[in-house]
């Protein structure tokens, strides 16, 4: 190739300044026969239960829908359903494709739902799940600066939860984001927090008469109150293997109970330092200061397709993670502040 030949194919492998891969040029790129709306057509017979059902669902006649599963299959080359008797049955073949046929179906929606975001800018809905050891200081400070920066535009659906459901709404994909203790098998999520846990007891628990640092056995003896489903393997030694535990849905729960006397727990630090200060909690002295900190992750559910205010709250969230609370990042943000807390 002769170099004024080379250096326009160079040219023409550069959009808007960023050089394109030759994979994706578009003479590479194969013509489908299959579209979309076949696909559609197909997920709706079976999920329906046939083909009439098919057509009333899709307000289509049921001759066209007829049509469209037969071209389908002419064009894979592939026999996807068989009657048996007035019912379509998938192929063995059928069901390989119906379920790789999903998955991009289900692409394709999420690309055109990202795409409408874009030009949204702030505008939109975050579906924020946070596990309920997050500090309520920073998460308010977080969602306080989120609400001055969208003037309202954006909104968030905030639930606050005890582990594992934040974990398990992830799995859902019923979560734009998740603040969590554990980052399930398929997501990327990084280190936000940590969250410093310490033992407490009501002051005239037997724990605290005991007028001694305490030992593993020690604790083993009396109730341990927990918050939700926590797994005591992750939480270090708190008392040995055949100490009791009772669980309960809140921290307010846990902590009413530890005050009535009914045991002793481990609560995060920043929750229930007010409790601490009027001393109607007591911190256990544990022999060796065996307290334990947890990690709290910040998981995207998915990133690829996250609309722009999502992304927008992630930045905040790192930053009052970072102690940055009161200025956002950039000068733009720092603008809105400004015009927001302007007087007219």
């Amino acid at each position: 190739m002769t170099q004024p030949g080379k250096q326009a194919l160079e040219q023409s492998m550069v959009f808007d300044g960023a050089p394109i891969s030759h994979y994706y040029r578009p003479r590479t790129i194969p013509n489908l026969c299959v579209s979309l709306k076949q696909w559609r057509i197909l997920h709706a017979v079976i999920d329906c239960g046939g083909f009439a059902e098919a057509a009333k669902f899709l307000h289509l006649s049921q001759s066209a829908i007829s049509y469209t599963i037969a071209k389908l299959q002419e064009q894979l080359g592939v026999q996807l359903l068989k009657i048996e008797g007035r019912k379509a049955i998938l192929t063995t073949e059928g069901h390989a494709l119906l379920e790789r046929s999903r998955h991009v179906l289900k692409e394709a929606i999420e690309l055109e739902t990202f795409a409408k975001t874009m030009e949204q800018g702030w505008a939109g809905e975050v579906r924020l799940v946070v596990d309920h050891h997050f500090p309520t200081r920073l998460l308010m400070g977080s969602l306080r600066k989120f609400s001055l920066l969208s003037k309202g535009a954006a909104h968030v659906k905030l639930s606050i939860l005890a582990a594992p459901q934040p974990e398990e709404l992830l799995r859902k994909q019923v979560a734009d984001l998740v603040i969590g203790e554990r980052v399930p098998l398929g997501f990327l999520g990084e280190p936000l927090v940590e969250v410093e846990h310490v033992p407490v007891a009501h002051p005239d628990h037997p724990l605290l008469r005991m007028g001694r640092e305490l030992t593993a056995a020690d604790l083993a003896r009396f109730i341990q109150i927990d918050v939700g489903h926590a797994d005591e393997s992750d939480r270090g030694d708190k008392g040995g293997p055949d100490y009791v535990r009772w669980s309960m849905n809140s921290l307010d729960a846990v902590v009413q109970a530890v005050q009535e006397g009914l045991g002793y727990a481990w609560l995060p630090a920043h929750r229930i330092q007010s409790w601490l200060d009027e001393e109607s909690l007591v911190r256990l002295p544990l022999a060796g200061c065996r307290e334990y900190k947890t990690v709290l992750y910040l998981i995207h559910s998915r990133p690829w397709s996250a609309n722009p205010a999502t992304n927008r709250l992630v930045e905040i969230l790192r930053g009052a993670a970072d102690g940055d609370t009161d200025e956002p990042g950039t000068d733009a943000d720092r603008e809105i502040l400004s015009q927001s807390y302007s007087c007219h």
